[in-house]
């Protein structure tokens, strides 16, 4: 499938099969996202931009409602302090606004960090790029399309 979204060239190039969801109304939460979707909450995997400095992110893939770790995450990246990215660095690094942002199709690398339950389900959803767009894929095949992808317990 060919479409315009960040992600969805980026599993095109790669040749991984993949469908998109265009939800009707922006969902409210992570819960109505998932049912709009037909998946369990844990399918849908976020997406969140840490800064660790001045002009150095990683972009952190957790699964569903979990909550990440903060001292877990700090001691895995090898930092004593990390902090959200504001919602303008999210767009400049990314590409994606808040709500839209997924690990594959970045402008620049963004080194990537996974929480080990987003390849638990069988079938996950990210963001696409683009709002109200999300792409659903095989875990498997997230996990081939992210490449070097560090995976670790963060929650």
């Amino acid at each position: 499938m060919t479409d315009s979204t960040a992600a969805g060239r980026a599993l095109d190039a790669l040749g991984i099969p993949y469908r998109l969801f265009r939800h009707s109304q922006p969902p409210d939460s992570l819960e109505q996202a998932a049912t709009q979707r037909g998946q369990l909450p844990d399918q849908v995997i976020r997406s969140i931009l840490f800064r660790l400095g001045k002009n150095d992110f990683v972009l952190v893939l957790t699964a569903g409602p979990a909550q990440l770790a903060w001292p877990k995450l700090r001691a895995r990246l090898g930092v004593s302090r990390l902090s959200l990215a504001s919602e303008a660095e999210v767009l400049e690094v990314t590409g994606a606004p808040i709500g839209a942002v997924g690990p594959l199709g970045l402008p620049v690398p963004v080194p990537l960090l996974a929480d080990e339950g987003v390849f638990l389900p069988e079938e996950v959803s990210i963001g696409s790029g683009v709002r109200g767009t999300a792409v659903i894929l095989k875990s498997k095949d997230l996990k081939r399309a992210l490449g070097q992808v560090d995976i670790a317990r963060l929650t």
